[in-house]
């Protein structure tokens, strides 16, 4: 039995539909500018780019309706509503026509983002990890299976803080399809099962302030209630 110098840390996971089972989570990886009218507000020619990518660490997963104190070091938290995709089956360089077959269900989801320091490093060309992978920064809903949901290549999305629509969009809109986000990632990493993919966010994206309750809904899937509470309040 191998022992450790240090306790072993808990295994992040989500929740799962319908079921008392969980998914284990090994990865985040999320696509940037996967909506046209996103891409358009945040400045970049959808047209020209191919898609890029990020990671968010296993451990900025925020689940099980827990809420979000709002993050240190920041003065613009903002909201973006996406598809998550979560990996049953692994490989490397996938082809799209075969991509289908890797998946294992879909999630809604919110990826946090400390706008001004990701406007700060975009324009020192230094990377966005503290701006996208603090702690809880990758808000997630349980788990449907793709057996449940089918392929989800549309849909309508929609964020909401306190009740009010801030984005709405179709997930036929993406640029990238979730077949071809698999495929372009697996070229850079292999894939492995518990992996997930945050697949981008429509236009809408915006701030949100400490005692907001920000909701996503995707069709077909359960909504991702997330509270923002005062870390300083209590």
């Amino acid at each position: 039995m191998t022992s450790y110098v240090l306790p072993v840390p808990p295994q992040p996971s989500l929740p799962v539909s319908g079921s008392e089972a969980r998914f284990p989570v090994r990865r985040i990886w999320c696509v940037g500018r996967n909506y046209a009218d996103h891409a358009r507000e945040m400045g970049h020619d959808p047209d020209r780019e191919p898609p890029f990518f990020f990671a968010k660490p296993s451990d900025a997963l925020l689940s099980d309706g827990a809420a979000l104190p709002y993050p240190p070091m920041t003065a613009d938290l903002h909201y973006e509503a996406e598809l998550v995709v979560a990996i049953g089956k692994g490989g490397a360089a996938i082809a799209a026509e075969d991509a289908a077959a890797h998946v294992w269900g879909f999630a809604a989801g919110n990826d946090f983002t400390r706008r001004d320091l990701q406007s700060v490093a975009k324009k020192m060309s230094r990377p966005w990890d503290m701006a996208k992978g603090f702690d809880h920064s990758a808000a997630c809903g349980p788990l449907r299976p793709v057996a449940a949901t089918g392929p989800m290549q549309s849909g309508a999305i929609r964020l909401l803080v306190d009740d009010e629509p801030r984005q709405q969009g179709d997930l036929s809109q993406m640029i990238w399809s979730v077949p071809e986000v698999i495929a372009h990632l697996s070229r850079f990493v292999a894939l492995a099962p518990g992996d997930l993919i945050f697949t981008g966010t429509p236009s809408g994206v915006g701030p949100v302030l400490a005692g907001s309750r920000v909701t996503v809904q995707i069709d077909g899937l359960e909504p991702l209630v997330t509270e923002i509470t005062d870390p300083r309040a209590g």
